[in-house]
């Protein structure tokens, strides 16, 4: 039976945490996507030749490089949406994700400076792999990429902290606004109820109505 109201309970909540926290989480899981990629993608490396005259290319990154990349990216927005669970069965909840999508999103570009700068010095030729000496190599320069991914990457945790503070102006002024309607309401309420007290008639309070009996009523 305790299972059962329990049950009940959890039901009847509201699943706006839930909801707040999948919203916010599709531009935190694309910052996130950004920001792995800088840490930890890296080319393969290919050399060969004799001792001393070692040459090396650069090639595409490894299909376990890029798996690892995108299981990494949906650590945080699978993060957010979990707090946003748990927050159903606590009180202010909308709120709590709010909050830890705000704490998330900073969480993910703490180290974007650091993880862009390895990112340059793991690409020397630039993301195409082409050195600059070859003319086909006109698409990114070395560096280039990594400044746009890092703005990308701010840009996104900013549009998730927007969101999520957003979010928190508009259910505050909800909550104030019903609050206010609450107050005013009872506030005629009162009156209203005292004017209607007035209004309603007393029953008058009388003594029992006493008549004498008629003379035909007497018995001789």
């Amino acid at each position: 039976m305790t299972r059962v109201k329990a049950f009940v309970r959890a039901r009847g909540k509201s699943r706006a945490p839930l909801a707040l926290a999948g919203f916010i989480a599709i531009p935190l899981f694309f910052c996130s996507l950004m920001a792995a990629t800088l840490a930890l993608e890296k080319p393969r490396l290919v050399q060969w030749g004799p001792a001393g005259h070692v040459k090396t290319t650069w090639h595409e990154p490894a299909a376990a490089t890029e798996a690892r990349i995108w299981l990494w990216a949906l650590v945080p927005p699978l993060l957010l949406i979990l707090v946003g669970w748990v927050a159903v069965r606590l009180r202010y909840g909308a709120y709590i994700s709010c909050v830890a999508a705000i704490v998330i999103a900073m969480a993910v570009v703490h180290k974007i400076d650091v993880w862009a700068r390895h990112h340059t010095a793991r690409f020397p030729n630039g993301v195409d792999l082409i050195p600059a000496s070859n003319p086909a190599s006109n698409k990114f320069d070395p560096g280039q990429w990594e400044r746009m991914a890092k703005q990308t990457a701010l840009s996104l945790s900013h549009w998730t902290i927007g969101l999520a503070l957003v979010s928190i102006a508009v259910m505050a002024g909800l909550a104030a606004r019903r609050r206010y309607l609450a107050r005013r309401a009872a506030s005629i309420r009162g009156p209203l109820h005292a004017v209607e007290t007035l209004e309603t008639p007393l029953e008058s309070v009388h003594a029992v109505d006493a008549t004498t009996p008629g003379l035909g009523d007497t018995t001789s």
